[in-house]
């Protein structure tokens, strides 16, 4: 399996604690929740954990109920699906990013993400692969770095502690980010991947979430922004008015939003000159009007002013 369609174990989050027996059960945990059901043998072969302690961790995780056996195989327990149901302030973001998520794919033919910043990391809570052909696979529940990648980007670019993250991206390039309301990205966290990835607002303008879409360089060409940027953007304003939806119950304006995100910048534009991904919003392919005409609308909505380059 190539580094494209399967991110290496590192990347999926089995980030390690220094806590060797919990990383090893969480590392089985993880690799039921994306190669599950499986044998005893399937475990030892996906985690590389020797077989007695493989063994012993799914008999003790199978005793909490983190685990579940059946004819021979193990899977992830209802024990957790409980505890998932317990964190009810993601469930309403995850649901209203679904269906723009599921667009967005359809729209690009790239898997989609969706990520939360979560202390110095960010973790995939949604996503919606590609179904055939050469893809990326994050799978739900992913742990990855704040500092590498589009969607690391985004999540960095508006945050009171930008600055204070070692071997993050330069301030220019954040303010880049900012200015032109998303981020791309190529090889930075996976060789061989690159993505786009563009900001969800609350109503007060502070970034929940990011919204990516993500495939192999050699589909989407050293600047994916100029195929992408364009429908991403739109996906995170779709996910904005379903939040809004959800919490007034019917239509939102979204007048307070696009007056914040005023206020944050998010002009969307051709490729800057800072080499920090400030690609087009256009998408190859179609009629250069058209093209032109979406970019102007979104950055409308956005507030800004299309900026322009040649």
């Amino acid at each position: 399996m190539s580094s494209i369609e399967r991110i290496g174990r590192a990347d999926k989050g089995e980030a390690t604690s220094g806590v060797g027996v919990l990383d090893k059960a969480v590392g089985i945990l993880s690799y039921l929740a994306t190669d599950g059901p499986a044998s005893l043998a399937g475990v030892v072969e996906g985690t590389g954990l020797a077989r007695p302690t493989a063994h012993r961790l799914l008999s003790a995780l199978e005793a909490h109920h983190l685990v579940a056996r059946s004819e021979g195989r193990y899977a992830l327990g209802m024990r957790l699906l409980g505890w998932g149901n317990e964190v009810a302030a993601g469930a309403g973001l995850v649901g209203a990013a679904r269906p723009a998520l599921t667009a967005l794919r359809d729209a690009t033919g790239e898997s989609t993400q969706f990520y939360v910043r979560e202390g110095d990391a960010r973790v995939c809570v949604a996503t919606a692969e590609r179904a055939t052909g050469l893809k990326t696979t994050v799978p739900v529940g992913a742990v990855l770095p704040l500092v590498r990648g589009s969607a690391g980007k985004v999540l960095l670019a508006w945050a009171e502690d930008r600055e204070g993250f070692s071997g993050g991206p330069e301030p220019s390039i954040l303010e880049g980010v900012r200015r032109r309301g998303w981020a791309e990205s190529v090889a930075e966290r996976e060789e061989g991947v690159a993505s786009v990835s563009a900001p969800v607002f609350d109503e007060a303008g502070r970034v929940r979430a990011a919204v990516s879409a993500s495939g192999p360089i050699a589909r989407l060409g050293e600047s994916p922004g100029e195929r992408l940027a364009a429908e991403v953007v739109e996906a995170a304003r779709k996910i904005e008015e379903a939040l809004g939806n959800a919490r007034t119950g019917g239509t939102n304006d979204g007048r307070e939003r696009h007056a914040s995100r005023r206020d944050h910048g998010g002009v969307v534009g051709h490729r800057g000159g800072d080499g920090s991904g400030a690609g087009g919003g256009g998408l190859r392919g179609r009629p250069r009007a058209r093209r032109e005409e979406r970019i102007e609308a979104l950055a409308r909505e956005l507030g800004g002013t299309r900026s322009t380059s040649t």
